[in-house]
C-alpha cells in the first residue's frame, strides 16, 4: 500500500508559507503522511496545524502526485488561515512566507514544481487538480545545485 502524504499550500498575496524542516535543513509547506484511517482533508489540516502552528480551511485540492519509485503519493491542498498562530515547532526551525519569484534556494525542485502548479494563475483559471508522476529522478535534487 502505498504511502499517502497530504501538503498544505498557503498562498497569500503572491507570496507561499514555508517551513524549513530541523533534520534536512531544507524548505518546504508544512505537511506529511497520514495517519492510519485518517481522511484526507483531516490529515491535511492536522499536518498545517502541527507544523505551524496555523489553523487551515482546504477549499481545493490542486495537486495529486504520484513517486512510484518510493510507492507514494502525496495531496497538495491550498486554503486559506481561519485561526493560529504562526510559530516554530519540532519538525521546524523557521517559518515564513517567500515571494512566489524568489524561493529559496534549498527548496527541493519537485516541492517547487508543486507550489508553482498551485500559484493563483497557474493553468489559465484552471479549477481542477494537476495530476503527475515525479519520479526517481527529482529525488533529492536541490535547484542550484548539480547532479553528479
Amino acid at each position: 500500500m502505498a504511502l499517502v502524504g497530504c501538503d498544505g499550500i498557503l498562498v497569500d498575496d503572491g507570496r507561499v508559507l514555508l517551513q524549513q524542516r530541523e533534520d534536512f535543513h531544507t524548505w518546504g509547506p508544512p505537511g506529511g503522511g497520514l495517519e492510519p484511517g485518517e481522511y484526507l482533508l483531516d490529515g491535511a489540516r492536522r499536518e498545517v496545524l502541527e507544523e505551524s502552528g496555523l489553523d487551515l480551511r482546504v477549499e481545493r485540492l490542486t495537486g495529486v502526485y504520484a513517486k512510484p519509485h518510493k510507492d507514494e503519493l502525496v495531496f497538495y491542498f491550498d486554503g486559506a488561515i481561519i485561526g493560529g498562530r504562526l510559530g516554530f515547532t519540532d519538525e521546524a526551525d523557521q517559518a515564513r512566507y517567500f515571494s512566489l519569484n524568489a524561493l529559496p534556494d534549498t527548496l527541493l525542485a519537485r516541492q517547487r514544481e508543486r507550489i508553482l502548479d498551485a500559484a493563483p494563475g497557474a493553468g489559465a483559471g484552471r479549477n481542477w487538480p494537476i495530476i503527475k508522476q515525479q519520479g526517481a529522478g527529482w529525488a533529492p535534487a536541490i535547484v542550484g545545485e548539480s547532479r553528479s
